[in-house]
């Protein structure tokens, strides 16, 4: 892909007509909670036209990345992305550098074309908290390739975690999704929807912090981003609504944190698991196995806030990761 199909990938090419959001989609919840779309300020305009600006700079100005950093291992392949182990050869600073691959991402981004949507190292640098991977750079490579540098975390995936199928100390479980919850708390604050909130995007760190990386997925927190029929995310850990084709909103996350909250205390899942998107279809349809089956002492208030972010319909989940802190805020295990 050349400079101009990635300047219009990220809407910095010629203007086109604005795509106008749907309003009162077909199968929309009647209590749907409200994107974070409400009429910009003055400093909200000129920080976006400075975020414009810096983007329109970073997606021209072409990086020898292998000039400017060393390879410390062997790629590790994403779906849609390598990861690296880096040095910075001018401060000996150890990265974490991903790789995008442009023919991969096309499809992806090319949903959003026109639309204004950051590329993911910009919405990774407007994401911060304790247990947010840290963005400290991002670019595109002199091969037109994307690539983003991130804060190096040594440690293993709560899918590998998890994988292992030994069930973790009751009181790490509690901690774990409370961290989990303050990272996605993290995402809707910034004024993001992270659509792929699964163990694979976690990370543990040697000091037991639970850190969320890959923005890959992640889109504005606006209706444009989230019309019906934009099926993306990970099967096991998808909302109904996305595969339904209905309007989403950040919801959608909670549901994915609430499996995720789900697996880490008992290691599987609430429906069976599967590959395609006919898996996300049994989660309106077929009753989640209810958690106190395979953890019959968790504590009452942990186990209905689970069970109520897995909930079908959307206004019977939590409505932010504030309301699922609040619900297990109380929760004590020895």
């Amino acid at each position: 892909m050349g400079l101009d199909g990635l300047l219009a990938l990220f809407g910095l090419g010629p203007k086109k007509p604005a795509v106008k959001p749907a309003t009162n989609p077909k199968g929309a919840g009647r209590g749907a909670v409200p994107s974070a779309s409400a009429a910009p300020t003055a400093a909200d305009k000129a920080a976006e036209k400075a975020r414009l600006k810096i983007r329109a700079t970073r997606l021209r100005s072409k990086v020898d990345i292998w000039k400017r950093f060393e390879k410390l291992h062997s790629s590790i392949s994403g779906t849609m992305s390598s990861f690296y182990k880096a040095r910075e050869r001018a401060t000996g600073k150890i990265v974490g550098l991903k790789v995008l691959d442009p023919k991969k991402c096309a499809p992806i981004e090319g949903r959003y074309k026109g639309l204004n949507k950051p590329p993911e190292g910009e919405i990774g640098e407007q994401i911060l908290g304790p247990n947010i991977v840290k963005t400290v750079d991002w670019g595109v490579a002199t091969d037109d390739a994307a690539f983003i540098v991130e804060e190096f975390i040594e440690g293993p995936l709560l899918h590998a975690i998890i994988s292992k199928r030994e069930p973790l100390p009751p009181a790490q479980r509690l901690e774990l999704i409370r961290q989990a919850a303050t990272a996605l708390e993290c995402v809707h604050r910034a004024g993001f929807v992270h659509r792929d909130i699964c163990p694979r995007n976690f990370i543990l760190d040697p000091d037991g912090r639970l850190v969320l990386f890959d923005f890959g997925l992640t889109v504005p927190d606006k209706p444009v981003f989230l019309q019906p029929g934009n099926r993306i995310g990970t099967p096991n850990y998808m909302a109904s609504e996305v595969v339904r084709r209905r309007q989403a909103d950040k919801r959608i996350d909670i549901f994915s944190l609430g499996v995720t909250a789900y697996e880490i205390c008992t290691l599987t899942l609430p429906w069976p698991r599967g590959t395609t998107g006919r898996t996300a279809l049994a989660h309106d349809t077929i009753l989640p196995d209810d958690i106190r089956n395979h953890w019959p002492e968790i504590p009452s208030a942990l186990a209905d806030a689970i069970m109520a972010a897995i909930a079908a319909d959307p206004d019977k989940r939590p409505a932010g990761c504030e309301e699922l802190l609040a619900r297990i805020a109380k929760v004590s295990i020895d």
